[in-house]
């Protein structure tokens, strides 16, 4: 099979005769990042290949992000968007296959038969509801929803071009100083707060590109994109010849708060109505059906002719304008004003939907001012929640900040645990602090002296979340040398009750049940009374260096595994934490981590590379009272991967949000997380957090994403942290409690995902 030909942007410069099995028929077009072919499969299926220009081919992060794009366009290949169909991002010139969808860019269409009537704005807006709907529910943002990314099938419209999307979470940031995306179809908040664009944003470009369907011209409207910009921010949009029975849903749409827009949901439910009011409409105002000026029977006009180049929008990531590079003088600030509310938007507002914006490229950006207007704060969207359950009658979600950010500190995520009647979370800077349940309100806050005063730590230990054991609140200082015992109570105000200085523990203090485990440089291991503080035992375990014991909710046992020196193999031994004696010590081969039991008692341990030791390739299962062990494959190598053990399944998140089950349950899906905490799992949910702060729900039984909220980052970069805080589930309030990098801890209704 020839090889993929050389690089350089213009026509004559790529001309690959394949890419992968697929015969390159015509070039349909060409944008910054790749040339977009029609191509054909063996079976006859009509194809659009993109195929990445050579130059970036060879750029490794570029690759990366193509890779996203490819996972992006897979999550979301459905009714509503253009099915992939192959993709190779590894090859030497990466490529994917979409099928081709005939028919014209809505953007085409205006241009070439003027605005569309009111049934078919309606029609379209039908269409487009449904489409985001779908897209977001695979946890993805689209950010460039724009007429020219809207195909006209004839079953409905069609939304492509997800090259721009990306990881909300994902470490990889805008560059300074320039924003990504269309401007006359961008919202506010892309032009304010570029990190923290969620779902509403489609919502708010499907207002705008209603508008250009309904007039042919968007709501805000210069030939200058610094003054667009400035109107999407500050100014009403122009309505001015859109439908008046559509006018109120296009505003509601145009909001520039997104708290204030309507979910996709929302919109099919209006339109539903509406429609029901109206009675049948005519099936020639049907979008995608017979449109003016196109013959019924015919191609459509923007449909390919094979062999023949045509200037078409395909539905692999289609062309775009070249991009233009400037700096825009600081508009002046008025007093910016706020549109008119309707009687739609006085009725209710609207919840925000939970953002994963999946993946990004290099393509279709605008350069200008980072934020055009300070970013107010608004009413969180984590309390715009669907009340579906009778519990939620009593229970409102909350989000409180514990403390602002310590200078110099990188960490800034609570971590927290429950107990006592309370919430009970710690962060830099912050020893512990008290939190009511119900309500999130802080009943007290305990400083670390250490980051205060002349000698204050300018870094920080990766925290962890403090421990209730002995009716005492354990929590370590931010230097992790010294141990605290504090009063948990209301009326304590955290009190230290006790501190002991565990510098000289090279291998950790552990809160194992109602002990304190101390493991010392030589190995030994010295059991503390949590409540007491009295010495309950002191011994060395053979076959550990340094051993590290860990509970999971059983407090008469606790589980050490450390590798052996040859690296061939792992010694796994089980201990009663009260008195120290062992209840089962075996040598388990190959490098393992200890995941958790399962109901029937056997013991869980994930398998690594002995290579790379970051990456698992197996869960084995360990019965203790046979001695048999049995190895349970992963479908794909997972790495920096966490379990959790439920039942007799063993479900594993890994970086980059590979998510997998094994063993009673097997499956495996995307979640499109660049990295997320250690999962949890309770009322047949698994629950997890992302670095951008969002908290997910998975269907532990087909690993479907039940629902996310939206992300909650403070706007500037977060230094990176070892680990994220897991979230906690209290199952007999039905509550989940989670924290953000913002600094703050949030509560959702465990029941409702859907409705986060």
């Amino acid at each position: 099979m020839p090889a993929l030909r050389d690089s350089g942007l213009g026509p004559e410069a790529e001309h690959p005769e394949y890419a992968g099995q697929y015969r390159l028929e015509a070039r349909l077009g060409a944008g910054g990042m790749g040339v977009v072919h029609l191509a054909r499969s063996s079976s006859g299926l009509t194809l659009a290949v993109k195929v990445v220009h050579a130059e970036f081919a060879q750029d490794p992060e570029f690759r990366g992000r193509f890779r996203q794009e490819v996972a992006a366009a897979r999550r979301v290949s459905g009714a509503f968007t253009a099915p992939v169909v192959d993709a190779d991002p590894d090859a030497e010139r990466p490529w994917m296959a979409t099928l081709h969808i005939p028919g014209p860019s809505l953007s085409d269409h205006v241009k070439r038969n003027g605005p569309m009537v009111p049934g078919q704005v309606r029609q379209l807006a039908a269409g487009l509801a449904e489409a985001l709907r779908d897209i977001h529910r695979a946890g993805v943002v689209h950010r460039d929803l724009k007429p020219g990314n809207v195909l006209l099938a004839a079953d409905g419209p069609k939304v492509i071009d997800f090259g721009i999307s990306r990881p909300s979470d994902s470490e990889m940031r805008t560059e300074t100083g320039k924003l990504i995306g269309t401007p006359p179809f961008m919202a506010p908040e892309q032009f304010q707060r570029p990190r923290e664009v969620g779902p509403a944003a489609d919502v708010f470009a499907l207002g705008s590109v209603l508008v250009h369907a309904a007039t042919g011209r968007g709501p805000f409207d210069s030939e200058s994109p610094y003054l667009v910009a400035y109107q999407v921010v500050h100014d009403e949009a122009d309505l001015a010849g859109v439908p008046e029975e559509l006018a109120p849903l296009i505003e509601s749409c145009l909001a520039k708060d997104p708290a204030d827009r309507p979910t996709p949901d929302a919109l099919m439910e209006l339109l539903r109505t509406a429609a029901a009011e109206d009675g049948a409409r005519p099936a020639a105002e049907s979008v995608g059906a017979q449109l003016p000026g196109e013959a019924s029977g015919s191609a459509p006009p923007d449909a390919p002719i094979p062999g023949q180049p045509q200037p078409v929008r395909s539905s692999a990531t289609p062309p775009r304008a070249e991009t233009t590079h400037v700096r825009a003088p600081v508009p002046p600030d008025p007093v910016a004003r706020r549109p008119a509310r309707t009687a739609l938007l006085r009725a209710r507002r609207w919840p925000l939907w939970a953002a994963l914006a999946l993946v990004v490229t290099g393509a279709g950006t605008f350069a200008g001012i980072r934020a055009l207007a300070p970013a107010g704060d608004g009413q969180d969207p984590a309390l715009q929640v669907h009340p579906s359950h009778a519990d939620q009658a009593h229970f409102r979600p909350w989000h409180t900040t514990l403390t602002k950010r310590p200078k110099g500190y990188a960490a800034e995520l609570p971590f927290c645990t429950t107990g006592s009647g309370a919430v009970f979370c710690g962060r830099a800077g912050t020893l512990a602090a008290r939190l009511d349940p119900g309500t999130g309100q802080v009943a007290w806050r305990r400083k670390d002296d250490a980051t205060t005063g002349k000698n204050s730590l300018k870094t920080t230990a990766s925290p962890t979340p403090p421990a209730l054991s002995g009716g005492l609140l354990y929590v370590f200082s931010a230097d992790a040398k010294r141990l605290m015992a504090l009063d948990p109570s209301a009326d304590g105000k955290g009190a230290t009750r006790w501190s002991k200085d565990v510098s000289g523990y090279e291998g950790g203090a552990r809160i194992v049940g109602d002990q304190v485990l101390l493991t010392a440089a030589d190995g030994t291991v010295t059991a503390l009374d949590s409540a007491t503080h009295r010495q309950l035992w002191h011994k060395h375990f053979p076959g550990h260096a340094l051993p590290a014991f860990t509970a999971f909710g059983d407090p008469h046992t606790a589980y050490a595994a450390e590798n052996t020196p040859d690296g061939t193999g792992t010694q796994v031994t089980a201990i009663n934490p009260a008195h120290g004696s062992v209840r089962w010590s075996r040598r388990l081969p190959g490098l393992l981590t200890v995941a958790g039991p399962g109901t029937s008692g056997a013991l869980y341990l994930t398998v690594t590379d002995p290579t790379f030791t970051y990456r698992a390739t197996a869960v084995l299962r360990y019965d203790p009272a046979t001695g048999h062990t049995r190895r349970l494959k992963l479908t794909a190598p997972l790495d920096g991967a966490s379990a959790v053990v439920h039942g007799e399944s063993v479900y594993l998140l890994a970086e980059g949000g590979a998510l997998q089950a094994v063993g009673e349950r097997t499956w495996d899906t995307e979640t499109s997380v660049s990295r997320g905490s250690a999962p949890v799992v309770s009322g047949g949910r698994l629950y997890f957090t992302a670095a951008d702060g969002r908290l997910l729900a998975i269907d532990t039984r087909s690993g479907e994403l039940l629902g996310q909220t939206p992300p909650r980052m403070n706007g500037r970069h977060n230094g990176y942290v070892e680990s994220l805080p897991a979230p906690l589930v209290d199952g007999r309030r039905g509550r989940i409690y989670a924290a953000a990098p913002d600094g703050s801890v949030f509560s959702a209704a465990a029941g409702d995902p859907a409705g986060w």
